[in-house]
């Protein structure tokens, strides 16, 4: 990554880039730009950064970076979760918001359809977790070696066989929703990996979108929240 320059600079390098030059197909998915930042709507399906292979070189931000070849991702979600997600434009604003996450500041909230109904209406899951070498890409719980994780969740809406549930992750594991679910036999529909059969067969995507994502300003320092809703009927 280059070496951080100025707000005051990066603002005169970049002072002829606004909104209006974003392609549609990215215009359509933009829910903020500035000469700092840009936050966007994932697709289900499409992967956060590029992967290993030809096979995962598309990405939302190979996307980004085709338009502005300076962006970065701070953060990542997971192929086929949906959702929002920021990026910065330059390695100051880059470095403020790592550091944002790094710190748990940004609140991030995500809707999740799960198999059942919870017997309570709320309740946290907090576990330790790891990664399982010998079933890739999957996490596994792990009592003794595992890294703490924990998550909030409380039912939104119950359905038949079905319930819509916030869930707020306090820490950020990989497939930590995915795997808390699972562990309290609430798997998220459609889940190729942690859901039982029933459970994955009852949407052709995984239903977890992340929903809602509030972070302060690089330059400004002044709190933002973007918000877009969940549609598991489309990616």
């Amino acid at each position: 990554m280059p070496d951080a320059l100025s707000f005051s600079t990066i603002r005169a390098m970049n002072a002829d880039v606004n909104a209006s030059s974003l392609p549609a197909a990215l215009a359509e998915l933009c829910l903020h730009v500035d000469n700092d930042c840009i936050v966007m709507i994932k697709p289900s399906g499409l992967h956060s950064v590029p992967g290993i292979g030809p096979d995962k070189a598309d990405s939302l931000l190979s996307r980004l970076r085709a338009w502005d070849d300076n962006i970065y991702a701070v953060h990542r979600l997971d192929r086929d979760t949906s959702g929002v997600m920021v990026f910065g434009r330059h390695p100051a604003a880059i470095s403020n918001l790592g550091k944002q996450f790094q710190a748990r500041s940004v609140e991030k909230s995500y809707r999740a359809r799960v198999y059942g109904e919870p017997l309570h209406d709320n309740g946290q899951i907090e576990l330790k977790m790891r990664y399982d070498p010998d079933n890739k890409p999957r996490q596994a719980i792990d009592s003794i070696s595992g890294k703490p994780s924990l998550t909030h969740w409380s039912v939104i809406s119950r359905h038949n066989n079905w319930s819509l549930l916030e869930l707020i992750p306090i820490t950020g594991r990989t497939h930590q929703l995915r795997l808390h679910m699972s562990s309290i036999n609430h798997p998220i529909l459609g889940d190729s990996l942690y859901a039982h059969d029933d459970a994955k067969n009852m949407s052709p995507r995984l239903c977890l979108h992340a929903y809602c994502l509030s972070f302060n300003h690089p330059s400004s320092n002044e709190r933002l929240t973007f918000s877009h809703p969940e549609n598991f009927n489309q990616p």
